[in-house]
């Protein structure tokens, strides 16, 4: 499978980054282990968590990145794989953190929790909004160079923190951000489209989206009320339901059934084909969700179909 390379960074890719948010929430330690082993012996190898997946399930999270260590331990798979954790998120413990001293702490657990010795990608997940951007650069700076972590990203980061942070690093030669990881899919496109795609561009970001699939409403599982009881996942699809949504499954459909394949492969497959983007972030927990996820950077769309679902997704 044709690699692709994190911008500035050594660090290589398959085109589908795995979200770990499901292990040890709707999948348990084999059902994760099951997943993780199709998904890499398919020639994967990125997987993204937090430090805080899943903290709804019992208040304070790391059930995910204990999960991901054990696995990789257990299958000595640790040098093949990219492995991206996050700092910063709120848990029943505490809020929004991404003040020095919470980095410092934070990293170490997860390295405890992953047992590796580093983190190829570390976000910050959220901005608590008040921490001076150089405060948490210098703390990546520290973690970098004491070699527990190889590269900064930024998630839910606005648009002007954002810059406030590479006008810091550059001022005072502390580490930059090599990627951005922004909620961006069919349904969402206006947020990242307007405020971030630029800041990608001019500071030579790769882009991770999450939420790739809008809550699996770009499965075309969900098209009225009734089907969002068909999964714990269902009601986050609800804000989909209108006549934009309708526009867009009804493009899916029609692109699916000409190139033989699901709604979700070609969703997937139009955000590979945008030029800023380098890996969307997906999830699946199932053998046949992994097979729609597979099919994704093999599906090439044609002109007429990636018009078709731009004109829809407007």
């Amino acid at each position: 499978m044709e690699k692709r390379t994190i911008k500035n960074t050594d660090l290589q890719i398959a085109p589908i980054n795995f979200g770990g948010n499901v292990f040890g929430w709707t999948l348990d330690e084999k059902q994760s282990f099951d997943i993780l082993d199709r998904f890499t012996d398919e020639g994967f190898n990125f997987i993204d968590t937090a430090d805080t997946y899943s903290w709804w399930v019992n208040g304070k999270g790391g059930q995910s990145e204990e999960i991901i260590g054990k696995w990789m331990k257990n299958r000595g798979k640790r040098n093949d794989l990219v492995i991206a954790t996050k700092v910063g998120s709120e848990t029943k413990e505490h809020g929004f953190d991404i003040s020095k001293k919470h980095i410092l702490k934070s990293v170490d657990e997860s390295l405890q929790r992953l047992q590796t010795d580093h983190i190829d990608l570390y976000y910050t997940h959220f901005d608590d909004k008040k921490t001076l951007v150089e405060e948490t650069l210098q703390a990546y700076d520290e973690i970098i160079k004491a070699g527990k972590v190889r590269y900064i990203a930024a998630s839910n980061v606005s648009s002007e923190r954002l810059r406030e942070s590479f006008e810091a690093a550059e001022k005072n030669n502390l580490p930059k951000y090599v990627a951005l990881q922004p909620h961006y899919n069919l349904m969402e496109r206006e947020g990242f489209e307007k405020n971030y795609a630029p800041l990608a561009e001019e500071f030579g970001l790769s882009v991770f989206p999450y939420w790739s699939l809008a809550s699996g409403f770009l499965t075309g599982k969900y098209r009225n009320e009734d089907d969002l009881t068909k999964s714990q996942r269902g009601e986050g699809a609800r804000k989909y339901l209108n006549p934009k949504g309708m526009e867009v499954l009804k493009a899916l459909d029609e692109i699916s059934s000409r190139h033989n394949a699901k709604p979700a492969t070609v969703a997937l497959a139009w955000l590979l084909s945008q030029p800023l983007i380098t890996a969307p972030i997906v999830s699946a927990t199932s053998e046949s969700q992994l097979e729609t996820l597979f099919a994704a950077p093999k599906l090439q769309l044609e002109k007429e179909d990636l018009d078709l679902l731009n004109k829809a997704s407007q």
